[in-house]
C-alpha cells in the first residue's frame, strides 16, 4: 500500500446561492470548476497529462451540472484529452467521498494522482431538482418515513433537549469566528478567486459571512421546518420516536447551514508522482470512513463515522488536535461534540457552514482545505472532518502532517 499524499486542496470563495442575488449566480456551475482546475494547473506548473483522474461530488447532477460535470469541466480548463472525469453522489457527503475515494485509488496503487472535490452552484441549479424517492415519490416517503432533514434536525435538538438559545449561540460563535479568519487572511492561501472571461474578478473572499450578527437578530427569527412538521412529517418522525411528545422546532435559516455557490479541488498522489513532479506534500489521508444509521432521525452519522475513523487508524479521540463537523444545523454539531466528548475549542475553529455556507458536492472539499490551512497554522498533526448525509448516513476523515 502507498500513503495517499494531499499536494494542495483549493476551492472558491463561497456566496448566496440564489438566483440573482449571489455573487456567483452568473458564473455556470462549468465555469466555477474549470476555473479552479486552472489555478490548480498554475500553482504548480502542473503537467496535466500526469492526471490520472478527475472525480467530483455533484448532489443535483441536472441541467448546468448534468451529464458528467467533471469530464465536462476537464475539457473546458483545456487538460490533456487524456484525463477522465467522474461526478458522484453521496448527498452532502459528495466533496468528501470524492477524496475519500481518490485517496483509496491511490493507497491501492491503482493510481498515482488524481483531483478530487466538488462543485454546486445552488442559485442555477436550486437543491432537490432531480427529484428522487427521498423528495418526490409518495410510497417512498410514507412506507420509510422519508422526513426532510431539518425535521430530523429539529428531533436531534428535542431528543437531546438543546434549546433555541444554545443553537443560536452556537450560531453566533461560527459567524464570529469565520469572519475573523476570513479578515485575518486565514483562508487567503487556498481561495481562488472567481474570475470573468476577461481575467476580472468577480469574488475574491468569501461573501456570504454576516459579521454583524448578533444574538438578537438569531433569536428573531422563525422557525424554518414548523410548517413542514404541520403537514405531516412531524407525526411520521414520531411514529419513530413516540417517547416525545413533540418536535421542537428550533432551527432557524440562522442556525442552519447557509444555501451557497462553490467548487473545490483536492491533489492527491503518492510519493512516487510528487517526486516527479517536485510538489512537496502538505499532508495525508490516513483513514476514511462511512456509516449508515437511522434514516428518519438522518443526521446522527457523523460520531459513528468518526469512532470507526479512529478505531480503523488505531488512534484515540485524544490524538486530534483539530475538528471539522460539517453545519448542516446547529445540532448537528452539537450532537458530533457530545458523542465524541469533545468541545468547541478544538472544533470548527473557523467557523463553518451556518456563517459559509454549503455548497452541497462541494464542502467536503472545502473542509479539506480550511482543515489543512488550520493545521497548518497552529503547526498542528492532525486533523477529522465529519458530516452528515442524506438517508441517514454519516462520512469521516482523518489528515495527518509530519
Amino acid at each position: 500500500m502507498s500513503l495517499a499524499y494531499i499536494y494542495d486542496a483549493i476551492r472558491t470563495p463561497r456566496s448566496r446561492g440564489k438566483a440573482g442575488v449571489g455573487s456567483l449566480y452568473g458564473v455556470k456551475p462549468i465555469n466555477l470548476l474549470a476555473g479552479l482546475l486552472g489555478d490548480l494547473q498554475q500553482r504548480h506548473d502542473l503537467d496535466t497529462a500526469e492526471v490520472d483522474d478527475v472525480l467530483m461530488g455533484c448532489v443535483t447532477p441536472v441541467g448546468e451540472q448534468g451529464s458528467n460535470i467533471a469530464k465536462s469541466a476537464v475539457i473546458h480548463a483545456g487538460w490533456s484529452e487524456s484525463v477522465p472525469g467522474f461526478q458522484l453522489d453521496r448527498f452532502c457527503a459528495s466533496g468528501l467521498e470524492a477524496v475519500n475515494t481518490a485517496a483509496a485509488k491511490v493507497a491501492s496503487g491503482m493510481e498515482q494522482l488524481i483531483v478530487a472535490g466538488g462543485v454546486e452552484s445552488m442559485s442555477r441549479v436550486p437543491m432537490g431538482s432531480n427529484g428522487g424517492p427521498f423528495l418526490a415519490d409518495p410510497e417512498y416517503i410514507a412506507n420509510n418515513l422519508s422526513v426532510p432533514q431539518g425535521i430530523g434536525a429539529d428531533l436531534i435538538a428535542s431528543i437531546e433537549g438543546y434549546s433555541r438559545e444554545q443553537l443560536d449561540q452556537f450560531a453566533l460563535q461560527s459567524q464570529q469566528r469565520a469572519v475573523h479568519a476570513r479578515d485575518s487572511g486565514w483562508f487567503d492561501g487556498s481561495v481562488m478567486a472567481v474570475k470573468d472571461a476577461t481575467g476580472n474578478t468577480i469574488l475574491q473572499r468569501d461573501d456570504f459571512i454576516k459579521p454583524a450578527t448578533t444574538l438578537v437578530d438569531l433569536g428573531g427569527l422563525k422557525p424554518a421546518f414548523g410548517a413542514l412538521g404541520d403537514y405531516g412529517f412531524d407525526d411520521m418522525a414520531l411514529r419513530k420516536y413516540p417517547q416525545l411528545e413533540k418536535i421542537g422546532h428550533r432551527h432557524t435559516a440562522g442556525n442552519s447551514s447557509g444555501v451557497v455557490d462553490g467548487a473545490s479541488a483536492v491533489l492527491i498522489g503518492n510519493q512516487t508522482i510528487g517526486d516527479k513532479l517536485g510538489i512537496a506534500p502538505r499532508g495525508r489521508i490516513t483513514a476514511t470512513a462511512v456509516v449508515a444509521n437511522d434514516p428518519v432521525i438522518m443526521l446522527t452519522g457523523p460520531g459513528p463515522a468518526a469512532k470507526k475513523c479512529l478505531t480503523k487508524a488505531g488512534l484515540n479521540v485524544t490524538d486530534i488536535d483539530l475538528w471539522e463537523i460539517n453545519e448542516a444545523f446547529a445540532s448537528v454539531a452539537l450532537r458530533f461534540m457530545q458523542d465524541l466528548g469533545i468541545n468547541d475549542s478544538i472544533t470548527n475553529v473557523n467557523g463553518g457552514a451556518i456563517a459559509m455556507g454549503h455548497p452541497l458536492g462541494a464542502t467536503g472539499g472545502c473542509l479539506v482545505s480550511i482543515m489543512l490551512d488550520e493545521l497548518e497554522r497552529r503547526d498542528a498533526k492532525r486533523g477529522l472532518i465529519a458530516l452528515c448525509v442524506g438517508g441517514g448516513m454519516g462520512i469521516a476523515t482523518i489528515i495527518e502532517r509530519d
